[in-house]
């Protein structure tokens, strides 16, 4: 049994009858409060997320993604749920290429994929809810409506681009600009015109003749209906300026939203030490995390210091090596040869195993795969190219690691929900950030920027291609010990989510710290890698830490060779975690980080 410190920031969350934990106070106690109605863990999950598009709108919307791992209770399975839309049928390599680019942008239209939140959010109700759609939109509603303390964070990011909102996306303006002038730090805000929708949306919905029936209905209202006429007629005349500093048109069709929908599908899985960690499949980067704790299972980590510089030199370099193949060898399985059971196995795992040295590696390294060779060699140009970038100075505009980087870029939303049945959900909702594209006239919500993940150059599996999913950093975990015991855990940052997961969970497994220690614990991460979000950086040997940790640990690292970038503390990481016994007692925590994530229960 995992112990408590003494010394944690906030006490974990006990009780036997539901524990919601995610990135905002207010989406958490409405999700438990959607369990104390009755509703169940999918049910409170959808009420959740919703609320969460309106309470951060800078860091999700409903014009995003989101991928969810769930356990059914009833039926003893772990599903994923792929709210992940793919590109569009306009959105090809020649026709990037056409328009003088060599990268996607970060921001605008081009960089839109299709809309994948709502219908996965529905599908989920659909499918494992048992409450009416009405009754977890309806909070969602409220706050839309009736406004909520808009957080320091909004408030500074929509100040910052009211000028840029005026100029060029004055359908921005009209939403995020109410009166004229950005909303001060904890004043209510509303966006009335997306309770519009919502209300519209359940109105439309609503004479279907069945629980199920409405549902569908409210799926084909946003795919089918005013919500994607709205957006293709937006887009077929909407030409806005984007991150390159040119105004383009996007090629998102209202054909594309009718043929997409969300579906389930199994997770990828790897046995760590008496536990089955389940993750997305290769269109996420989760099965990086599984490679790295393949990798670390045999560095003998069990005897090493969690605060101390093996610990941190190893967990660093196994995720170097991890995220260069995700890098070289992951995307969309449905649309390229993904080697994944070999990226998985214990004899690859070995193999790299062996490549962690005393010292930093300042290298990218894919591993070597019989009949992938190509792959890897690009990954590597690809790299070099961005170490060159950020070098240069490059800025980027697509997710921050978290509050010592700009504002002016979207991050991501994560929940975690257990009911009394034993139900789970673990989601990470992304993208439609206020500060990512112009806002849908007469929707009140902007679209996803998620096809920057997207190579405009062939041969790899994240080229861009029509009908192919974005290689995703979203990557919500859930977990499984031999002995029934079930954690659901995640983070928003992302290609720091799997990082901060694995420390999370080498933490909680390995040492035995309690949910909220591991997560008040100071955190790392590498910036090594080529990052996801344009302009695509890379910057070798980077290792961000918060200055928490021991002076003599930093030193050591930087010994080691590591390019040390040293964070102030509490500034790194928001980490939400619950856990269920398997005598029904359930628990969770949530970060202290930004000071907004809570979890509750009882």
């Amino acid at each position: 049994m995992a112990f408590d410190h003494p010394f944690t920031t906030r006490p974990e969350i006990r009780g036997r009858f539901g524990v919601v934990t995610s990135t905002h106070w207010i989406a958490s106690s409405v999700g438990m409060a959607i369990l104390e109605r009755g509703g169940n863990a999918f049910d409170a999950a959808v009420a959740t997320g919703f609320v969460l598009q309106v309470v951060e709108p800078h860091l999700n919307g409903p014009g995003g993604d989101m991928p969810a791992i769930i356990f059914d209770a009833a039926t003893e399975r772990t599903r994923v749920l792929c709210g992940q839309g793919p590109a569009p049928a306009g959105a090809t390599i020649a026709h990037y290429r056409g328009l003088g680019l060599d990268m996607v942008p970060g921001s605008g239209l081009l960089a839109t994929v299709i809309p994948g939140a709502f219908d996965a959010w529905m599908l989920l109700l659909r499918d494992h809810g048992t409450l009416e759609l009405r009754d977890v939109l309806e909070p969602a509603i409220h706050y839309a409506r009736h406004g909520h303390p808009v957080l320091p964070r909004v408030a500074h990011t929509i100040a910052g681009l009211a000028d840029y909102f005026r100029t060029h996306w004055p359908s921005s303006a009209q939403t995020w600009l109410p009166g004229g002038n950005a909303p001060q730090p904890h004043a209510d805000f509303a966006n009335p015109v997306l309770a519009q929708t919502w209300e519209r949306l359940l109105n439309e919905a609503g004479s279907a003749p069945s629980r199920e029936a409405r549902i569908d209905a409210a799926r084909r209202v946003w795919s089918q209906g005013f919500i994607a006429e709205r957006i293709d007629a937006f887009l077929r005349e909407a030409e806005v300026m984007d991150v390159t500093e040119r105004a383009h048109k996007g090629v998102l069709t209202g054909a594309d939203m009718a043929g997409w929908q969300a579906h389930f599908e199994a997770p990828a899985s790897r046995r760590f030490k008496g536990w089955e960690v389940f993750k997305t499949g290769a269109w996420g980067q989760g099965p990086a995390l599984l490679q790295a704790l393949a990798m670390l299972e045999g560095c003998g980590l069990e005897e090493a210091d969690p605060g101390g510089p093996e610990f941190v030199h190893a967990v660093t370099e196994a995720i170097k090596l991890a995220f260069a193949d995700r890098e070289a060898y992951y995307g969309d399985p449905d649309h390229a040869l993904v080697p994944l059971d070999t990226l998985l196995g214990d004899a690859y795992a070995a193999r790299r195993r062996a490549l962690i040295e005393p010292q930093a590696s300042l290298e990218q390294r894919p591993g070597e795969i019989p009949g992938f060779h190509h792959q890897a060699l690009m990954a590597r140009a690809n790299a070099e190219r961005g170490a060159t970038r950020a070098s240069a100075g490059g800025a980027g505009a697509g997710e921050p690691t978290m509050a010592h980087l700009t504002e002016k870029r979207g991050d991501t939303v994560h929940l975690d929900i257990i009911d009394r049945h034993g139900n789970m959900v673990s989601a990470t909702p992304s993208g439609g950030w206020l500060q990512s594209s112009p806002v849908v006239p007469g929707l009140g919500f902007a679209l996803n920027t998620r096809a920057q993940m997207f190579w405009l150059e062939e041969g790899l599996p994240t080229s861009l291609a029509p009908g192919r999913r974005p290689r995703t950093t979203l990557s919500p975990s859930l977990a499984i010990r031999d002995d029934g015991t079930r954690l659901a855990f995640g983070t928003p940052g992302g290609d720091q989510q799997d990082q901060w997961q694995l420390v999370f969970f080498l933490r909680h497994v390995l040492y035995g710290e309690g949910l909220q220690q591991a997560i008040d614990a100071p955190l790392f991460h590498s910036g090594h890698f080529q990052e996801s979000f344009y302009p695509r950086n890379a910057r070798p040997g980077h290792l961000v830490i918060e200055d928490r940790f021991a002076a003599q640990t930093i030193a050591d690292l930087r010994m080691r060779g590591h390019r040390i970038e040293v964070a102030g503390p509490w500034s790194v990481g928001r980490l939400t975690a619950a856990r269920r016994e398997p005598d029904g007692r359930l628990r969770s925590a949530a970060t202290p980080r930004l000071m907004q994530a809570y979890a509750v229960g009882r």
